[in-house]
C-alpha cells in the first residue's frame, strides 16, 4: 500500500462556472484555472500521481499547454487513473477536505462522492468530501478563493493486504 498527499488552491473568478469534484455548483463564481479550475481534482490528481511517485497534475497536464486550456478536470483525474493502473496500482480510498468560507459544501458531498467514487472505480464508500471554514481568516476568510487538501490511499492490482486493528479485528483489502 502506498500513500499520496495532494494540494490545490484557485482564486475565485467572476463569469466562469464554480466546478468541484466534478459538480457544478450553481449560483457562485467559478476558479480560475488552465482548465476548469476544479480543485478537488487537481488535489486528488497530485496525491493519486504522488502515491505511485509519477509527478503532480503539472507535469501531466501543464498550464502552458493549449491542449488542457479549460479541460473537463474529470477527464485529467481519469487520465490519471488509468496512469495508475498502467503501473498496477488501484485506488483503496480518497480523503478530501475544501477549505473555504463560500460555497457551502455540504450539500454538494453526495454529488461529489458518487462522481469521485465512480470515476476512481471505488464507489461513493471509499470517498470522504468534507467542507471547512478558514474561521474568516487569510485569503481564504477574505473570500477571495479556495483550498484543497486530499490524502489517496493505492495498493497494487491483485495483492490483497490484510489490515489488522488494534482491538483485534481485520479487514481484507
Amino acid at each position: 500500500m502506498r500513500v499520496g498527499i495532494g494540494y490545490d488552491s484557485h482564486r475565485f473568478e467572476e463569469g466562469r462556472r464554480l466546478v468541484l469534484g466534478g459538480v457544478t455548483i450553481p449560483g457562485h463564481p467559478g476558479l480560475a484555472g488552465h482548465s476548469d479550475g476544479d480543485a478537488v481534482a487537481h488535489a486528488l490528481i497530485d496525491a493519486l500521481l504522488g502515491a505511485v511517485g509519477a509527478g503532480d497534475v503539472g507535469s501531466h497536464f501543464p498550464t502552458g499547454d493549449e491542449l488542457w486550456k479549460d479541460a473537463d478536470s474529470m477527464e485529467l483525474l481519469r487520465q490519471s487513473v488509468t496512469e495508475l493502473e498502467g503501473r498496477n496500482y488501484q485506488v483503496v480510498n480518497v480523503d478530501v477536505t475544501v477549505i473555504c468560507e463560500t460555497p457551502r459544501i455540504g450539500p454538494h458531498v453526495p454529488a461529489m462522492r458518487a462522481r469521485l467514487g465512480e470515476l476512481l472505480r471505488v464507489g461513493p464508500d471509499f470517498v470522504s468530501v468534507k467542507g471547512k471554514s478558514n474561521e474568516g481568516m487569510g485569503w481564504i476568510g477574505a473570500t477571495e478563493g479556495l483550498a484543497v487538501h486530499a490524502v489517496a490511499l493505492v495498493d497494487a492490482i491483485g495483492e490483497p493486504h490484510v489490515l489488522t486493528g488494534g482491538g483485534g479485528g481485520t479487514l481484507a483489502v
